[in-house]
C-alpha cells in the first residue's frame, strides 16, 4: 500500500498518454514528454533530455516488438537511417559535453533547439499533405541510390535533434519517410519511425547517462504507463485514422514551443 501510494501517478498518466500516441502515429515522444517534464514537473531542460531518451527507448522497443509481429516495420529503411542517425548522435554529445552539460548555458541551449524541433514537428504535421504535392510535382520519385543518400542524411538531421532535444524522431522522421518512400503504406513508414528510435534514443540515452543526466526514478514511474500505453496504441495503429491526432498534436505542440521560448 505504501508503495502505490509513493508513485507519481501524474508520471504515469503522462507516460500512459504519451506511449499511446507514439503507438498510433509515432509521434509524441520527445516532442510531448520532454517539455511535459520541464513545464509540468520542473525538471531541468537536460535531465529531461536524458531521461526521456532512455524511457525513449525502453518504450520503443515495446512498440517495435508489436510493429514487428504485425509485419509493419521496412528494416532497410531503419538501417539506412541509423547509419547517419547514431554517428551524428555521438557527435552532439560530444559537443555537449564540450559546452559544460551542468551550465545555465547548455540548459539554454537545449530549451532554444527543443522549442524550434517542436515549432518544425508542429509546422510538418500541419503541413504534411502540401509537402507531399509540392514534393511529388517538383521532384517525383527519386532514383535508388539517392534515395539511399537523402535517407542516412535524413538520419543525421534526426541523430542531431534527438540528441540535443529527444524532438524529431516522430513527425519529421515520418514525414522525411513519406517522400522518401512515397511506395510504403503509412503504418509501415510508422512501424520503421518507432524501430529506428530505439537504436537512436539508446545511444543517445547511453551517452546522457555517462553525463550523469538520467534520473532512473522518474523512467521507471514514466514507464509504468508508457509501455501499456504503447502496447495499445501499436496494437490499434493499422485501425484508426491518424489525420485528427496529427492536428490536435500540432496545435499542442505549437503552443508548447512558444511557451519554452517565454
Amino acid at each position: 500500500m505504501h508503495f502505490l501510494v509513493s508513485i507519481q501517478w501524474g508520471y504515469v498518466a503522462s507516460g500512459l498518454l504519451v506511449g499511446a500516441l507514439v503507438g498510433l502515429t509515432g509521434v509524441g515522444g520527445g516532442s510531448l514528454m520532454t517539455p511535459i517534464l520541464i513545464l509540468l514537473f520542473g525538471v531541468p531542460p537536460v535531465a529531461a533530455v536524458g531521461t526521456d531518451l532512455l524511457y525513449a527507448s525502453v518504450t520503443k522497443t515495446v512498440g517495435s516488438f508489436v510493429h514487428g509481429a504485425h509485419h509493419t516495420i521496412d528494416w532497410r529503411v531503419v538501417r539506412r537511417l541509423a547509419m547517419g542517425s547514431v554517428p551524428a548522435a555521438i557527435a552532439t554529445l560530444f559537443l555537449l559535453n564540450r559546452l559544460g552539460i551542468d551550465s545555465h548555458k547548455t540548459n539554454a541551449l537545449v530549451s532554444d533547439v527543443l522549442g524550434s524541433a517542436l515549432l518544425v514537428t508542429a509546422a510538418a504535421l500541419v503541413f504534411r499533405p502540401w509537402l507531399l504535392k509540392i514534393y511529388a510535382s517538383r521532384v517525383g520519385k527519386l532514383s535508388p541510390k539517392l534515395t539511399i543518400r537523402y535517407t542516412v542524411l535524413t538520419g543525421v538531421v534526426l541523430g542531431i535533434l534527438v540528441a540535443s532535444s529527444s524532438v524529431g524522431a516522430g513527425a519529421l522522421g515520418v514525414t522525411a519517410l513519406i517522400l522518401l518512400y512515397p511506395e510504403l503504406p503509412a503504418v509501415r513508414l510508422v512501424g520503421s519511425d518507432i524501430a529506428h528510435a530505439v537504436p537512436l534514443t539508446l545511444v543517445a540515452g547511453a551517452g546522457h547517462w555517462l553525463l550523469g543526466n538520467v534520473d532512473f526514478t522518474l523512467m521507471g514511474t514514466l514507464l509504468m504507463g508508457s509501455i501499456p500505453g504503447i502496447l495499445i496504441g501499436s496494437a490499434l495503429a493499422p485501425r484508426i485514422p491518424e489525420v485528427y491526432l496529427r492536428r490536435v498534436m500540432a496545435v499542442v505542440l505549437a503552443a508548447v514551443a512558444v511557451k519554452l521560448f517565454l
